[in-house]
């Protein structure tokens, strides 16, 4: 895809605590922190997708709405490292590829199929602001999701429902780009569309 100069692209690392959004209209909006907070954006800018306040990582930022809806379509694979609550197992992990009931809008939904492994190590990411409960409080466990599709919450109520609440949720991949060593809150402006960086 060729650049074009009518649009602003960004890639940021969201932070823990801040909502997907640059205005807030909700009852809480002046206790609420914004993505705005973190650079100087054009006034038509929008995020890709959402992460939701408590989730952090790798977030696309554009003022091209073409692209957002690309991007949000269910052709890219999103990967997320969570800290689940407990010492999950194959057993839990092979239930998360298959799929799980999950409650979305009030109803029920199945989550379609999709990558579920154990991290080797501890994975090397930003420290959070808001402190996690560690393993000397009973076990903790890494593993890594990776999804096309993207309900509300999903990959914390797709731990739930395995019974391994997700206790940290960083997104380090969208398509091929992967949020390497950005640190959280790193706002960088991208010469390209994104969907070349996917």
């Amino acid at each position: 895809m060729t650049s074009n100069t009518a649009h602003t692209h960004f890639m940021i690392y969201k932070p823990y605590g801040y909502l997907s959004q640059f205005v807030n209209n909700g009852p809480k909006k002046n206790s609420k922190k914004l993505l705005g907070e973190l650079g100087t954006f054009p006034k038509d800018i929008m995020a890709i997708g959402r992460l939701d306040e408590k989730s952090e990582g790798l977030l696309f930022l554009t003022t091209d709405g073409k692209v957002s809806n690309e991007i949000n379509s269910n052709k890219f694979e999103k990967e997320y490292y969570a800290l689940v609550d407990g010492a999950i197992t194959e057993i839990e992990l092979s239930q998360l590829r298959s799929g799980v009931e999950i409650g979305f809008n009030g109803k029920k939904y199945q989550t379609k199929s999709c990558k579920a492994s154990f991290l080797s190590s501890d994975p090397n990411l930003p420290p959070r602001q808001k402190k996690i409960r560690d393993a000397r409080h009973g076990p903790v466990t890494w593993i890594s999701i990776t999804l096309t599709e993207g309900k509300f919450q999903q990959v914390r109520k797709m731990t739930s429902a395995v019974g391994f609440p997700t206790l940290r949720l960083v997104r380090v991949r969208v398509g091929n780009q992967h949020i390497g060593t950005m640190q959280s809150g790193e706002v960088i402006q991208l010469n390209d569309s994104p969907l070349t960086y996917l």
